[in-house]
């Protein structure tokens, strides 16, 4: 990720295509570069954005964070707290999710991480001013303090839902949970299920009123649809015995793999994709999962509490 600067020149597998060319352009537009690969011209998606961002700690991931938003059920204006700011990640999506008249605490007890998060926030902001007439709503107040010594902070404050990204969220549950509403949501992500264990545990033994509704782990399968190139007059039902086979066809179409993102090499199949030329003819797909899959990332436990009946 970089900023457009007008004298720099944005390198890729397809060419160069320098960035006065893309300053000022609206988005949805093609571009060429040297080699004359397009380029489709858009404003990145906060989902890109955090993936993108310089991280300090491993960020939480969009495709967690979405169940996570689920699972809190946020609204507009609602208040909601955060422990371990982390890169700014989880803070972006509730900024978004609790709009201009909601409120988000986000906690942090190390300086790297907390100064991290507030870098990503503010770049983010100034960013979404470019392209949109509302500016991004300002409402995250991110605090270097350890969250288990803020008891006298969380006595003022009543939270609609409360989310715990830390190594002992256990430790964090008796401060955070007298402030949390009644029937409100804590989402807490942790990396493995012993640490989930942990967590039950310590609930069950300190008596907290909290239930623990769901444990979940959210997985995403990418898949690769694209027309099959045919060469010197080969059937269709040649191109899908191919594919049968355990290595994909390097001379029928290939693909790179550069971090995150699936590149297509458009040389191989850009006849079929010409503008100069008419495709409504039927073509045979190359229709399969792809070799970059979103695996396992974190357990999301969903805890709510709730009123415990009288003695």
């Amino acid at each position: 990720m970089c900023r457009l600067v007008a004298g720099s020149v944005l390198t890729s597998p397809g060419g160069l295509l320098p960035h006065r060319d893309i300053i000022g352009q609206l988005p949805g537009q093609v571009l060429r570069t040297s080699a004359g690969a397009r380029l489709l011209l858009r404003r990145p998606s906060l989902e890109e954005y955090v993936l993108l961002m310089p991280r300090g700690p491993t960020i939480a991931y969009p495709k967690d964070i979405s169940a996570i938003l689920m699972m809190l059920d946020v609204h507009p204006g609602d208040t909601v707290l955060e422990t371990g700011s982390g890169s700014g990640a989880m803070s972006l999506f509730l900024s978004r999710a609790v709009g201009p008249k909601g409120h988000v605490i986000s906690y942090e007890i190390r300086d790297d991480h907390h100064n991290l998060a507030k870098k990503n926030y503010r770049h983010w902001r100034t960013a979404w001013e470019i392209g949109h007439m509302e500016e991004w709503p300002d409402n995250v107040d991110f605090i270097l303090k350890d969250i288990s010594t803020a008891a006298a902070d969380m006595k003022s404050v009543t939270f609609d839902a409360v989310v715990l990204d830390m190594l002992n969220p256990q430790s964090a549950l008796p401060v955070v949970h007298p402030s949390l509403k009644q029937g409100g949501v804590c989402a807490v992500y942790l990396a493995n299920i012993t640490q989930v264990i942990d967590l039950l545990d310590r609930i069950r033994t300190c008596k907290l009123p909290l239930l623990c509704e769901r444990i979940t782990e959210v997985t995403h399968r990418n898949w690769l649809v694209l027309p099959a190139k045919i060469k010197n007059c080969k059937s269709s039902k040649m191109v899908e015995t191919q594919e049968n086979i355990e290595e994909p066809p390097q001379k029928e179409y290939g693909e790179i793999h550069f971090q995150d993102q699936l590149v297509l090499k458009e040389s191989e199949y850009n006849e079929l994709l010409s503008d100069d030329t008419e495709t409504y003819y039927s073509v045979p797909y190359v229709a399969r999962p792809s070799y970059w899959q979103d695996a396992h990332s974190a357990f999301l436990t969903k805890l709510r509490k709730f009123q415990p009946l009288p003695s």
